[in-house]
């Protein structure tokens, strides 16, 4: 009876031993595209043949940084595009405010689906906005820079040296009709992170300024990043920035002085190539979060019908045609467009910038390095031929 229940037990495990010491063949690894350089000049230079005085771009990855340049950064003295000189980011600083508030979260100081007006008493009409609506441009609150840059020049001479108190925005947000109920659509409101700068002031007791400098460009010493808000003057070396009026033909305005006070949380960071790569690296790498609100920043919803283009918490991601995922940022402001993305395992990151705004196939134009940058020669299609994201309203 040994000898048969032995005989038995082998005619049956013999077969499922030898199925799972089975080999499996491998999985050959996908490699990495190499950066089209070409390919990102191309696009800076069809960012200038569409109205910007001129654009740069920086890439990292593992074969080290390279950097690419077109144009000039000043008019008036015909200097060079430089990647070392600073220039406004836009809304590339909803990043930047996204981080604090979700460390505040982190530490306990605030809740994701707490309704704001837990902690800003009355300021919102309506108590299911909570703060991940902000994060993720779903509280419906409107958009005060529809009605303030109508008309595009004259509205930002309006505003251009004038100091506002984040309540005054609120109010001119407020004083518009709302654009979705709490959480039902994704609706683009700069409106949204002036009251994330509430929040993190409110719970921290001290400006955003200094929560910028204590947690993000102290620690990642970014040498060449700060939040001067209500300056006016961008310090150093830097790139002057071209305003498009909206009348075919007429002049570039200057737009470089300004206090940003229009958009202050929402977009008056300033910054160069090199310290934006350095951020989006560190931030895709989890040195900024942990690791739970770093998966919750990067779960996307799409924002628009191709699928290819999500929001976060504060962050975007496009979808590139080759498959890559990037996370980052675009940012506009006046004289301006900024494209601030990496991967997310932080192996590679691209910074680019042109010096105009109100003109969006300049704004589509640059995201083709999005694509030249991360998905190499061998593209089917381009992000560029998409209109590119609005952070602002534009009338050309």
């Amino acid at each position: 009876m040994s000898a048969t229940l032995f005989a038995a037990l082998t005619g049956v495990l013999a077969p499922a031993t030898a199925a799972t010491a089975a080999p499996t063949a491998p999985t050959a690894p996908v490699p990495t595209p190499a950066p089209d350089m070409d390919g990102v000049t191309a696009a800076l230079k069809a960012a200038m043949t569409n109205g910007a005085p001129g654009a740069m771009a920086r890439f990292t990855g593992p074969d080290g940084v390279r950097t690419r340049t077109a144009g000039v950064r000043d008019r008036v003295s015909g200097a060079a595009m430089d990647t070392t000189a600073r220039f406004r980011i836009g809304s590339v600083s909803k990043t930047f405010s996204s981080v604090v508030l979700l460390q505040l979260v982190d530490e306990g100081r605030l809740e994701l689906d707490a309704p704001v007006n837990r902690y800003l008493p009355g300021l919102l009409p309506d108590d299911r906005i909570t703060v991940r609506h902000l994060l993720t441009h779903r509280s419906g609150l409107a958009d005060y820079t529809d009605a303030m840059f109508a008309k595009t020049v004259p509205g930002f001479e309006a505003v251009r040296n004038r100091v506002f108190t984040y309540q005054e925005l609120v109010d001119l947000s407020l004083a518009e009709p709302r654009t979705t109920e709490p959480g039902a659509a994704y609706k683009y409101s700069n409106a949204n992170f002036v009251v994330v700068g509430m929040l993190i002031e409110k719970v921290t007791g001290t400006s955003a300024a200094q929560q910028y400098e204590q947690r993000i460009i102290k620690p990642l010493k970014l040498a060449r990043t700060s939040y001067v808000h209500p300056r006016a003057r961008i310090e150093g070396t830097h790139v002057r920035g071209y305003l498009h009026p909206d009348e075919a033909g007429a002049p570039l305005v200057d737009s470089t002085e300004q206090t940003a006070s229009w958009a202050q949380t929402a977009g008056a960071v300033i910054s160069d190539p090199a310290d934006l790569n350095t951020f989006t690296t560190a931030l895709m790498r989890g040195r900024l979060l942990s690791p739970r609100m770093l998966d919750a920043m990067t779960a996307v919803t799409p924002t628009d019908t191709t699928g290819t283009r999500s929001y976060g918490l504060g962050l975007r991601r496009y979808d590139l045609s080759c498959g890559t995922q990037v996370f980052g940022h675009t940012g506009t402001v006046q004289g301006y467009y900024t494209y601030a993305f990496a991967t997310r395992d932080g192996r590679r990151s691209l910074s680019a910038m042109a010096n105009t705004s109100n003109r969006g196939a300049v704004n589509t134009a640059l995201g083709g390095t999005l694509e030249a940058a991360f998905c190499g020669k061998k593209t089917t299609r381009s992000l560029a031929t998409r209109p590119a994201e609005a952070d602002l309203p534009e009338r050309r």
